[in-house]
């Protein structure tokens, strides 16, 4: 930092010279932020010429720029200027490039050469190395965006570049751009966080946009251009290692049509190389990587060569010293853990959180021992119990530790993978009926395995079907669908899981393909990894138990308006549920209960009629079963019962006459059957003549004591011809109460017949005995509870004479 001038300082107060020392030491720090800031430009540009001339990644390029700048006894950034000023100057003139591929070839989403790396990346790498050595020269985004429009121009038909930069509030500032008229530069200068926008969701989500199709396009997003047919393809690519992206490069393009795999590739690698110069021009460099351990640093490198799981230790110490766990500093590839973790995402984990069965074993001591004595430690093949998808199973491994400054360095052999794990897959493709395929981009070869071959009814013969082969097999109504999902695996790498119809000798079959890509460095995919899975039977039951419901819904709909339509003919057929009669001297209490709410309509009934002669008719039955069935038999017996009385025909006739009725009617067997029990009353004598037809005895309340009447022979209505029906006489007395009745008012599921009976008549003689007999018959129904029949009451009453 400056000192303060004497001649400043004297005679100042103290508040003045602390705040000069202040302004002082921030010019200090601006100046060397600047000097930085020019030394981190060159940098970034010597490193994209040696990516674009070696082929190499960002830190290698770094890598061997230092080791040039050691050999040459040199500063990192002399060695930079050294690697720049060796560069042609000649970089942006045209040069003969090899004609774009035809639009043809890229127009289905099903074709290979859509998306097939195999082909020679000579010219690719020629323009990458013309735009590294042009990015040197460069000093502004602008000039790198007309850098890459010269580049780019005649081989892709990039017409315009436009770079925008998020602000901290959301918004794009436009920092760079070329091929666009100074109105519309000036237009979209500034735009603010709105959806809809390409470049914004390319920053947002740290991916790239592709706009392949004008018109779907202009219905998801705002298209810059006061003619946006002029581009009819563009892509908004974000400069990698952020998320969210601060910076995104959009290339329009005059070319009709998707972008083929090889272009995407070749933009995400111009995007890459013009990250560093493009961090410089703009001021937003990406965050530096956090300080690391060298010896951790030199162990990661030896690990990313080696093949094999291997690991780096280091110990975590409890207050008293003693070891309570160890950390992973450094991981090769193929390590992995019990959760599926594999190389640098183990990084900084636990070896208990990673492997917790470690813990107290064996092989526990044996790393405590190498950690404090320096003896390397060769376990003997031990078994290891692990967990995959919830199912526990064992594996053989033999481990190895050394000691290495402190920390452990760990590998270690699989014994038993190969034949077991291949035998477990076999069943596990055979059981779930799914199977594995893998497509490698660059060779663009298929493989599939058999049970693949079983699900599509291939012959192995002909090997893995091509993906041109493809829509031949599918149904047609699935190829927009699975199209689209193609496009985004293998195009963008994106994962999917979408299912799709085939057509198979055997018939349709319901597949299911589950697949992701692997990426390179640049994230354009080029190797894809899935599975399909046979869904035809599931999806047959699927089908069955949608048919089996919709039938069931339409045979509801039918029971629910039959029943409906029971109920009305019942209610016509029995207006008055509840209701008192005064009937030739006799009080008559009426009630009839129906069933639990929605159950079918059932076919019980009564009358209770004057007769010609000035007496009275009284009948209750019941019909056999339930629905509109039940409701027309028992308005046939109704009806035919009270017009055969009402001509004076004897009971015991009616109910023969009643009996053939139903035998003859019978559509087909069993026909409809019934009980009835039938009185007729004469006022003069007080008697009352009763027939019975399979129905339950009347109950006769007298003098406070129920009983049941002795039954006159009577068997079912529609049982069989012939059958003999007898009669019996009853003569009242004043206030005698005589019960009839349906068996819903007795019967008890789980209970017998005449435990309800003898409940019933206990019941009746209390009520009477109490005083409570003016409505008998609704309170006998109403002291029910719900049940699955109809019940059914009427209570003939002789009052006592005043």
């Amino acid at each position: 930092m400056e000192d303060v001038p004497a001649s400043s300082a004297d005679g100042a107060p103290p508040e003045v010279l602390a705040l000069a020392k202040v302004v002082a030491r921030l010019r200090a720090e601006v100046a060397d932020l600047e000097a930085g800031a020019a030394a981190t430009a060159v940098l970034e540009r010597a490193k994209g010429v040696l990516m674009a001339q070696q082929g190499v990644t960002a830190e290698a390029a770094y890598e061997l720029l230092q080791e040039r700048a050691a050999q040459r006894h040199c500063t990192l950034t002399e060695e930079c200027w050294l690697t720049l000023g060796g560069t042609r100057p000649q970089v942006l003139e045209a040069a003969p490039q090899p004609p774009p591929p035809s639009s043809g070839a890229a127009a289905s989403s099903f074709s290979t050469a859509r998306y097939s790396t195999r082909a020679s990346h000579e010219g690719r790498r020629a323009l990458l190395a013309r735009l590294a050595e042009g990015l040197a020269t460069t000093t502004t985004a602008s000039e790198v965006a007309e850098l890459l429009r010269a580049v780019l121009g005649r081989a892709e038909q990039v017409d315009a570049v436009m770079i925008y930069a998020r602000a901290a509030s959301g918004s794009l500032e436009l920092v760079g751009h070329a091929g666009l008229a100074a109105e519309l530069a000036e237009q979209w200068s500034h735009v603010p966080p709105l959806a809809g926008v390409a470049a914004l969701e390319a920053l947002t989500e740290a991916h790239a946009v592709w706009l392949e199709d004008l018109r779907l396009d202009a219905g998801r997003y705002v298209l810059i251009g006061d003619t946006p047919a002029v581009w009819p393809s563009r892509a908004w690519i974000p400069l990698p290692g952020e998320r969210p992206a601060t910076l995104a490069v959009g290339f329009f393009r005059t070319k009709d049509g998707p972008f083929a795999h090889d272009t995407r590739s070749l933009l995400r690698e111009a995007v890459r190389l013009c990250e560093g110069p493009l961090r410089a021009h703009t001021g937003r460099g990406a965050p530096g990587p956090a300080r690391q351990d060298a010896a951790v640093v030199a162990v990661q490198r030896v690990f990313d060569a080696l093949p094999g799981p291997a690991i780096l230790l280091t110990p975590l110490r409890a207050p008293d010293g003693s070891v309570e766990d160890f950390r992973i500093d450094a991981a090769a590839a193929e390590s992995l853990d019990i959760a599926g973790r594999r190389g640098k995402e183990l990084l900084g984990r636990r070896i208990l959180e990673t492997y917790p069965t470690v813990a107290g074993s064996e092989l526990w001591d044996g790393y405590l021992e190498t950690l404090a004595t320096g003896t390397v430690y060769e376990g003997l093949p031990f078994t290891y119990e692990e967990v995959a998808l919830g199912v526990p199973y064992e594996s053989v491994y033999s481990v190895r530790a050394s000691r290495l400054e402190g920390r452990l360095v760990v590998s270690w052999v699989r014994h038993d993978t190969s034949e077991r794990e291949a035998r477990r897959l076999d069943d596990l493709q055979r059981l779930g009926n799914l199977g594995w395929a893998s497509w490698n981009l660059a060779t663009d070869t298929i493989t599939w395995s058999d049970q693949v071959y079983t699900i599509f009814a291939r012959d192995r013969e002909l090997g893995p079907m091509t993906l041109e082969e493809l829509p031949a097999h599918l149904v047609p109504d699935d190829l927009p669908r699975l199209g689209a999902a193609v496009q985004r695996l293998l195009a963008d790498g994106a994962a999917v899981d979408q299912p799709f119809r085939i057509t198979t000798p055997h018939g349709v079959r319901h597949l299911r393909i589950v697949a992701e890509a692997h990426v390179d460095s640049a994230g354009t995919p080029v190797e894809v990894h899935g599975f399909f899975q046979d869904l035809t039977t599931q999806r047959g039951t699927e089908i069955a138990l949608r048919e089996s419901e919709r039938d069931n819904l339409i045979q509801r709909g039918m029971l629910k308006a039959e029943r409906a339509l029971a109920a009305r003919l019942q209610e016509t057929l029995l207006p008055i549920p509840e209701q008192s009669l005064e009937l030739t001297g006799l009080r008559v209490d009426v009630a009839y209960l129906p069933a639990d709410e929605g159950v079918n309509v059932g076919g019980d009934w009564y009358s209770a009629i004057a007769l010609p002669d000035g007496g009275a008719l009284f009948v209750v039955g019941d019909v056999a079963g339930h629905g509109l069935t039940a409701v027309g038999t028992m308005a046939q017996l109704r009806f035919t019962a009270k017009g055969m009385a009402i001509t004076g025909s004897r009971l015991p006739t009616v109910l023969g006459r009643l009996n053939a009725l139903l035998l003859h009617t019978a559509t087909e067997p069993p026909g409809a059957t019934a009980t009835m029990v039938m009185a007729r009353y004469r006022p003069e004598d007080h008697r009352l003549t009763w027939v019975r037809a399979g129905h339950l005895p009347p109950l006769l309340i007298r003098d406070g004591e129920g009983r049941f009447l002795p039954q006159p022979e009577g068997p079912l209505l529609g049982a069989s011809f012939d059958a003999p029906y007898g009669e019996a006489t009853l003569v009242l007395r004043p206030g005698d109460h005589l019960l009839l009745y349906t068996d819903g008012l007795v019967e008890e599921r789980d209970e017998d017949i005449e435990t309800g009976l003898a409940g019933l008549a206990a019941t009746a003689a209390r009520l009477v005995r109490q005083g409570r007999d003016e409505s008998l018959a609704r309170t006998l129904a109403a002291g029910r509870e719900r049940s699955r029949d109809d019940i059914c009451v009427l209570d003939i009453h002789l009052p006592r004479t005043p």
